[in-house]
């Protein structure tokens, strides 16, 4: 009888090591592989989206709209009216951003008083918020290429004369026109054109955590007091509650519409 049975002693046999080490590797890749072609995860900088969208929540993106290598595994590549897409920025492709699509490719569209129309209808938009802002004619009332607007970008202002035709917009094929739900602060298709295909990255389907705007009091310093400001009203309260106010936790684990 060998000493490690008298002892009662057990020694790890090497192919459990190798079991245990290839389990691991799996997990390792299917995560790997979630992360790059299913899911990603993406925080909201702007209130452009706002209130479907808050600054803070941080958004689970379901990347399999643009699985272009993996079509069988697409069953969410149709982009339809009223989807909120990621996407590269068309005009600094580094960047991401967040809009809902109001026109697909065939749709002619234009705004008039800030409202869409589509075919010269008006499109139903529940989602939109249009708050007190200065009056802005391009924004409201667009298309117009009668003179350029500084907001506008050059490349944009130039296509947008060939797609534009009696005041209403074309939107040709494998392109998208997005908006931000908060109509009237919101940088979008307006001013910097329309979202190829092939530049976005997929739909956000779950707000998994969202993070309270909270600013220090920097007369406070580090002590056990913060100074919280939810919305707009700044509050100083305890470390404990400062850690509850440090999330709006009722929204975590929210399904995107």
């Amino acid at each position: 009888m060998s000493d490690a049975s008298k002892t009662g002693e057990h020694t790890t046999h090497p192919h459990s090591l190798l079991q245990a080490f290839q389990s691991l590797l799996y997990m390792l890749v299917i995560a790997l592989f979630i992360l790059t072609f299913v899911v990603q995860p993406f925080l909201i900088p702007s209130a452009s989206m706002e209130p479907t969208l808050l600054v803070g929540d941080f958004l689970l993106v379901n990347k399999q709209i643009s699985a272009q290598h993996f079509p069988a595994l697409a069953p969410t590549n149709v982009i339809r009216r009223g989807d909120i897409i990621v996407f590269h920025y068309p005009v600094n492709p580094s960047k991401y951003l967040v809009k809902r699509v109001v026109g697909v490719p065939g749709d002619r569209l234009h705004l008039r008083d800030g409202h869409v129309f589509l075919d010269g209808r008006a499109l139903t938009e529940p989602y939109t918020v249009y708050r007190p802002a200065a009056p802005d004619s391009y924004r409201d009332d667009f298309p117009q290429v009668d003179r350029a607007y500084p907001a506008v970008d050059s490349r944009w202002w130039i296509q947008m004369h060939t797609l534009v035709s009696q005041g209403v917009l074309t939107i040709p094929a494998d392109s998208y026109f997005v908006l931000g739900d908060n109509r009237n602060d919101s940088e979008d298709s307006r001013y910097w054109g329309l979202v190829p295909r092939e530049a976005i990255v997929g739909k956000p389907f779950l707000i998994y955590f969202s993070m309270n705007q909270a600013k220090a009091d920097p007369a406070a310093g580090l002590s056990s007091t913060a100074a919280l400001q939810t919305d707009g009203i700044v509050r100083h309260h305890g470390l404990a509650t400062s850690l509850l106010y440090f999330a709006r936790w009722e929204r975590s684990l929210r399904i995107v519409r």
